[in-house]
């Protein structure tokens, strides 16, 4: 009889402990499924995929203006850096910059190269 109360204890122990994890597993895959139909993230994905975009293309203006943040603005110009490194031209702010060979900055004025 002891045997027995001692087997019915520790399945009850076991049913408990397996049901409290089974509600763990669930709140985390609810969590996932939220964070991932959230309308958030997929506008961080459209952010996403308009810098790679715009990474890949030199010849896509990058505009930083006078009212973005400081965040903002220092994407936009490790973009243009990055441009600027991987083509040797980007165009920001309607101008195209170039980089020569020994990592100097110019852009066309008149047709005359000037270095900035």
């Amino acid at each position: 009889m002891n045997i027995f109360l001692v087997f019915l204890i520790l399945g009850v122990i076991f049913l408990v402990f397996k049901k409290i994890n089974f509600k763990k597993k669930n709140l985390k895959l609810d969590k996932f499924k939220n964070k991932l139909q959230s309308t958030q993230t997929n506008i961080d994905r459209i952010f996403l995929r308009e810098e790679e975009k715009t990474f890949s293309n030199p010849n896509i203006n990058i505009y930083i203006g006078v009212y973005d943040n400081e965040e903002n603005i220092n994407r936009k110009s490790n973009i243009h850096r990055a441009r600027l490194s991987k083509f040797k031209k980007s165009k920001l702010n309607g101008q195209m910059i170039f980089q020569d060979d020994e990592q100097r900055i110019y852009k066309f004025n008149n047709g005359k190269k000037v270095y900035l």
